[in-house]
């Protein structure tokens, strides 16, 4: 299927070259974030790594370290981002999530139910492998009740396949049982079945749920549930629905709302660059009825504005 992110592996890739040119963009008086920005937001996250390992074997140093020393704020952040491995980006987000004094559950929200089942297999390796301790063991210790088995579900990273025609009818029943069909919840109903059927299933039970209930599953969760517990099913459903729409919404509110919520912009930005950063696009324009770009543009400043809109690739 046809590539839909909005970075691409640059075709004349040379990483010594580009090592180089950051190290003369970062020499002397002054940096040409410029130079930084445009070359960085133009190569492949792979590509990135290499620079980084041409840049040590030339200068005999660091270039995240290098890049920090000269840059601040948040452009400083995005460029960091930009210049971590994937999966490792996630795993360390994943962990600032868990670590800082509060938990940030938006952030385990939206990584925990868009990431499909490898990419959570390999980030709960390298979660291991860089901070020593265990992702489920960390989430269990700082949430709780349905929505820590649900996220718990979700980190063993294995719905099913396919789509089980016998079961769509039974599981969308199941739901309006469990929720709009009685006094108090089954919550359990909801993780079990919304934390391990395919997407594909999943949109055929919501099909069957609607014809059933008159009402889209959406609605029931929000008015059956609250909290934490709420945002991650609302956020699983949406999901299961369209990844693409779903991190439309996000960006959306992450700059529609009375201050930007950089953190998400950003986080988002940088993850889907590579993935679907067109659809997201197309989602955007369509349910909010201007385009991404002028979005990022009124509500954000400087060099750090430059490197989203040059992450987002185009105006629509």
């Amino acid at each position: 299927q046809a590539y839909r992110g909005s970075v691409r592996p640059y075709v004349n890739f040379n990483a010594k070259h580009d090592a180089e040119i950051l190290h003369k963009a970062m020499k002397g008086i002054g940096t040409d974030e410029d130079a930084i920005l445009m070359l960085l937001t133009a190569r492949s996250n792979d590509q990135r790594q290499q620079i980084k390992a041409a840049y040590k074997k030339a200068y005999g140093k660091d270039l995240v370290s290098a890049l920090k020393s000269e840059l601040g704020g948040l452009f400083e952040s995005l460029i960091v981002a930009l210049m971590t491995p994937s999966v490792l980006y996630d795993a360390s987000q994943l962990h600032k999530a868990l670590k800082g004094a509060g938990t940030e559950d938006e952030v385990l929200i939206e990584i925990l139910a868009s990431r499909t089942g490898e990419q959570i297999k390999e980030i709960t390796k390298v979660y291991k492998k860089e901070f020593g301790g265990k992702l489920e063991k960390d989430i269990c210790g700082d949430t709780s009740g349905h929505y820590q088995r649900l996220l718990v579900i979700l980190l063993q990273g294995s719905r099913e396949e396919g789509v089980d025609e016998e079961k769509i009818e039974k599981d969308a029943e199941e739901l309006y049982t469990a929720g709009e069909g009685k006094f108090g919840t089954d919550e359990e109903k909801f993780i079990t079945i919304l934390g391990n059927r395919s997407t594909e299933h999943l949109r055929k039970v919501f099909d069957a749920y609607k014809k059933l209930s008159g009402s889209d599953i959406e609605d029931s969760i929000k008015g059956e549930t609250t909290g934490n517990l709420e945002n991650l099913l609302l956020a699983v459903v949406k999901c299961a629905r369209s990844i693409p729409n779903f991190f439309a919404e996000s960006l959306y509110k992450s700059m529609r709302r009375a201050g930007t919520d950089d953190g998400t912009l950003m986080r988002v930005m940088v993850t889907r660059s590579e993935v679907d950063m067109l659809d997201i696009r197309a989602s955007f324009k369509k349910m909010y009825g201007q385009s991404l770009y002028t979005t990022i543009q009124e509500d954000t400043a400087g060099d750090y504005q430059k490197a989203l809109l040059y992450l987002c690739g185009g105006n629509d």
